[in-house]
């Protein structure tokens, strides 16, 4: 098959940092040339005091909210901005997309500088602790010595104790919304279960497809599986109930087609996101996900992971979750918070009491705001 066009969708207020070259990567291997994409709010104060790094869970952009270089809705845009929860009227605020994305930064889906082709399956292997690097040589080639804060969500949380771990002395403080120090057995399976959807579409093909040859049903059906774990049993029951699409619809040539309000709601929101990022990253960064444990350095006590931080400088912490939430359950947040606090740190959690599950820090913003905004605010 002849070089595919890239598979990359990068939000027209990108800036772009260029990490050393070579970068090397934790599992093997070197990226040479590479990029992180990302955009800032606020304005930086005279002591360089007053920053904080938005890390990312898997598909976002780094366009968390609406700017006069895009001023498109941004996906956080409730939560950050003037006088909003992250107020950009105080805080310098930088958001980064995630190194192996296909939003900006370098990826599978970028071009290798060495062959002109796209990496695909040639992109070394990825892990969180490459992602917590990158960012932090954003932070460091944005003159930021200290960040006031760090904060990350869902795999973003993970980012975020790695970047602490890695590079002492980055931020003084940190949120950690729906994250956690190690992937747990439920979401590493749910996670296996998409890669293996995509790998076995026939249009995978090995990693190599292209917009003609596209694993579009491996995509939907690993889109519809991550859909069912970001949110509740509770939410789904309240919003679709056994609703059916039409009592009286003929279901045609299949008999197993969409006949619940539920599956076309699954059916929608997984044909919006399949041509909107690239299988591979996909791939590459769900894996990473599988293999992060904070304690990997502390004998594979996670605790001690955690409580370790304190001494590379967080002084305090919070840790938020929703209590109905089953990829990155409550008891995780539970953990960080208090891992950080055996450390020394200020440590406090909050679990809410949110009906929408994993995706609540979205949309749930009169719970998740006022908390965020607390502890900013306190700083």
């Amino acid at each position: 098959m002849s070089p595919a066009p890239t598979h990359e969708f990068i939000p027209p207020g990108s800036r772009f940092h260029a990490l050393p070259s070579p970068f090397p990567m934790k599992r093997g291997g070197a990226l040479h040339g590479a990029r992180v994409a990302y955009e800032t709010w606020g304005t930086l104060d005279p002591q360089r005091g007053n920053a904080v790094l938005l890390v990312t869970g898997l598909s976002p952009d780094a366009h968390a909210a609406s700017s006069a270089d895009d001023p498109a809705p941004g996906w956080w845009e409730a939560m950050l901005g003037p006088g909003k929860p992250i107020d950009t009227d105080r805080w310098f605020v930088v958001c980064v997309n995630s190194l192996g994305s296909c939003k900006g930064s370098t990826g599978p889906a970028s071009v290798d500088p060495a062959t002109g082709a796209p990496y695909r399956l040639t992109f070394p292997e990825l892990s969180i602790e490459d992602v917590a690097d990158a960012a932090a040589a954003v932070v460091r080639g944005l003159g930021i010595g200290r960040l006031a804060c760090v904060i990350g969500n869902s795999m973003g949380g993970m980012t975020a104790l790695s970047l602490l771990a890695r590079h002492p002395g980055i931020a003084r403080s940190h949120i950690n919304i729906s994250g956690s120090a190690r992937a747990l057995p439920f979401s590493i399976a749910v996670r296996s279960l998409q890669r293996e959807a995509i790998r076995l579409d026939p249009n995978w093909n090995g990693g190599d497809y292209d917009d003609d040859s596209y694993p579009e049903s491996g995509m939907r059906i690993a889109r519809k599986l991550g859909v069912i774990t970001y949110r509740s049993a509770l939410e789904w029951d309240g919003r679709f109930g056994r609703v059916r699409l039409d009592e009286s619809a003929d279901l045609g040539e299949d008999p197993f087609g969409l006949e619940f309000q539920v599956e076309s709601y699954l059916e929608g929101h997984a044909r919006r996101f399949v041509r909107r990022y690239d299988p591979n990253c996909y791939l590459y960064l769900s894996r990473s996900m599988d293999w992060f444990d904070l304690g990997e350095a502390a004998g594979g006590d996670a605790m001690a992971g955690l409580a370790a931080l304190a001494a590379n400088g967080v002084e305090r912490a919070l840790a938020i979750g929703a209590n109905t939430d089953i990829l990155f359950p409550v008891q995780q947040q539970q953990e960080v918070a208090d891992g950080l606090a055996r450390g020394g740190a200020e440590a406090g959690f909050i679990g809410m009491d949110s009906p929408q599950g994993h995706d609540a820090f979205l949309v749930d913003v009169d719970r998740f705001g006022p908390a965020v905004r607390g502890f900013l605010d306190s700083l």
